[in-house]
């Protein structure tokens, strides 16, 4: 996979990122697992990883680190995501009593100190607020982040399942480029295009970024009647192209711009994400799968 530029201010990744946002149901099996799925993607060609300090119950950061503290690959080889900014309950933080949200700078700095440290690197690449705490102080938000940024412990901004209006009001305050925007987007989930997030994205010069981009794995499995439209479409076409629905379901969101935020650990289903970049979908194949998304809801 040939890196490509996040955005116009960004830094370069790797196609297809990945991501640790579903890996919160391991615990002894954590290490292995996570070196198996890192050696798969190095492989690939996937050099960019995307992490928060909640992910796998707030020990995914930590056990990345140590993975690689040993690994052959050097850390200026491939590109950290990190974000902070969603809070959630756990035995190993008691002092969280709900679920909720802080983009207050104390949290923010707090966080990425503790990021950074997990990850055992002095910087990361891409830092993201992770959803927008209604009751933040913006001013003291933004000028936390540059003053991160001017200490060279942080290289870009991002934001994850920020509204358009948000985005806006963010830019407004903060005195750095954002360079990505995190949502949702797949075929059975297309509110990103309708909703003014894709459009507003291109309009600031950043490629749409896609989480789930299989639908955690209903397009292939699921069975409601708009997954099952879905997947209908999907077989012919996976026999034209002659590749499997997966890789088609992802080469439609390729025709966007976008890059696929994987998170599954089903070797084979990464193997379909990656297949995608060889395929070329027709114009006319693109929007017949995009009509039969919306008449299905």
């Amino acid at each position: 996979m040939k890196p490509i530029y996040l955005s116009d201010a960004g830094p370069k990744v790797s196609p297809a990122v990945y991501g640790f946002y579903r890996w919160n149901d391991l615990e002894s099996d954590l290490p292995k697992t996570m070196e198996e799925i890192f050696n798969l993607c190095i492989s690939l060609g996937i050099n960019t990883f995307d992490h928060a300090d909640i992910y796998g119950n707030y020990s995914c950061e930590e056990e990345f680190g140590k993975m690689l503290k040993n690994s052959s690959v050097k850390r200026e080889d491939i590109v950290l995501f990190t974000k902070c900014g969603l809070c959630e309950p756990h035995p190993s933080r008691p002092h969280i009593k709900t679920r909720y949200l802080d983009s207050s700078a104390e949290h923010i700095n707090a966080t990425l100190h503790q990021s950074l440290k997990n990850l055992k690197t002095d910087y990361v690449d891409v830092f993201l607020l992770n959803n927008l705490d209604p009751t933040a102080n913006l001013e003291e938000t933004a000028a936390e982040l540059l003053k991160l940024k001017q200490a060279g412990k942080i290289r870009t901004v991002g934001l994850s399942n920020f509204t358009v209006f948000q985005h806006q009001l963010l830019t407004s305050y903060l005195k750095l480029p954002i360079v990505t925007n995190h949502v949702e987007l797949n075929l059975l989930n297309t509110s990103a295009l309708e909703n003014g997030q894709i459009d507003y994205m291109k309009e600031k010069y950043m490629r749409p970024f896609a989480l789930a981009p299989l639908a955690e794995g209903r397009i292939a499995m699921g069975m409601d009647i708009s997954e099952v439209v879905i997947r209908e479409k999907l077989d012919v076409l996976a026999t034209k192209y002659n590749t499997t629905i997966e890789s088609v379901a992802i080469a439609w969101l390729l025709k966007l711009g976008a890059l696929p935020l994987i998170g599954t650990r089903n070797e084979g289903r990464i193997r379909n994400i990656v297949a995608a970049f060889d395929i070329e979908l027709d114009r006319q194949d693109w929007h017949n799968l995009y009509n039969s998304t919306r008449l299905s809801k």
